[in-house]
């Protein structure tokens, strides 16, 4: 290999590197009842490409089908709801009804599977954990090669704010790209409102929309957002952003004016918490994470 192979491969690598970063920024944070790896197992045997990445104390990093996911594995301070939900997207009716059939056995019917306006099969189940799924069929080109679409639905008091939670993501994330948008016809009685969205933030493609029918759920800590940064000018950044009209919470939590939970940490906490036996108490006094407090605790 010649001087110039060699850099073109330390290039590729380097730019491999970046990719996997940015997607992995933001996963999706599910809060199980002491019973994460349990939940884990359940889905490594209905989900293809569902498998364990990391497991500590506390959390547990997992991927399934291919999103990086992390489970809290401690006692629940909040039931999860449909409020947040997780689409999965089929190229095959018989995949799609081997998934269904699988989750519904423990589970209970949301929507019925069957044909709608905006799919030719589509179901909305709830599964054993009290975790919302949605099933559809459709063509993963559409969303970006991401099987599983994290769906925000506004409701209860935060009904009707899908539009206005979308403009603040988009100055929130500076990578942030709106893939469409539907809104409920003039005619109707949700109008100007949020049928459909979707958007990509820093890499991660979600949907949102506001509730076609009234609901007695919101957001809650159950299912929330973990934003990994890069260095405390980045946590800085979030922080002041999400809770400006939010809402600040311990250990780095925080909610935006939606009630959406968030968690923002420095990407090396591992490292961080594994090199200093102090790093855990001092991290329990505070709200937004400072790093060098960390370190130097």
């Amino acid at each position: 290999m010649n001087v110039l192979q060699e850099f073109i491969l330390i290039a590729k690598f380097g730019e491999l590197i970046k990719k996997n970063m940015m997607k992995n920024r933001i996963k999706p944070c599910i809060w199980f009842n002491n019973n994460a790896s349990e939940a884990l197992n359940y889905y490594s045997t209905i989900i293809p490409n569902t498998a364990l990445k990391i497991n500590h104390d506390l959390a547990i990093e997992a991927t399934i089908a291919g999103l990086d996911f992390i489970f809290i594995n401690a006692d629940a301070i909040a039931q999860p709801n449909p409020s947040i939900s997780f689409m999965l997207v089929f190229e095959t009716k018989e995949e799609l009804k081997s998934v269904w059939d699988k989750l519904i056995a423990e589970g209970q019917v949301l929507m019925p599977l069957e044909k709608y306006p905006f799919s030719d099969y589509y179901g909305w189940i709830e599964d054993q954990f009290g975790i919302s799924w949605q099933l559809s069929l459709g063509k993963l080109a559409d969303v970006n090669n991401q099987k599983i679409i994290p769906t925000l639905m506004f409701s209860e008091i935060q009904q009707g704010n899908c539009k206005s939670a979308l403009e603040f993501y988009a100055n929130l994330f500076h990578g942030f790209k709106s893939q469409g948008i539907l809104e409920y016809s003039a005619d109707q009685e949700m109008k100007n409102q949020i049928m459909h969205a979707q958007f990509v933030i820093n890499s991660l493609t979600l949907a949102a929309m506001d509730s076609g029918v009234p609901q007695h759920f919101t957001f809650n800590e159950a299912i929330s957002f973990s934003i990994s940064c890069t260095d405390q000018n980045e946590i800085d950044y979030y922080w002041n952003k999400i809770t400006e009209f939010g809402e600040e919470s311990r250990c780095g939590w925080c909610k935006d004016q939606y009630g959406i939970s968030w968690q923002i940490v420095p990407q090396n906490m591992d490292k961080i918490m594994s090199t200093n036996a102090k790093a855990s108490s001092a991290l329990l006094g505070m709200k937004k994470i400072i790093v060098s407090d960390l370190v130097n605790a």
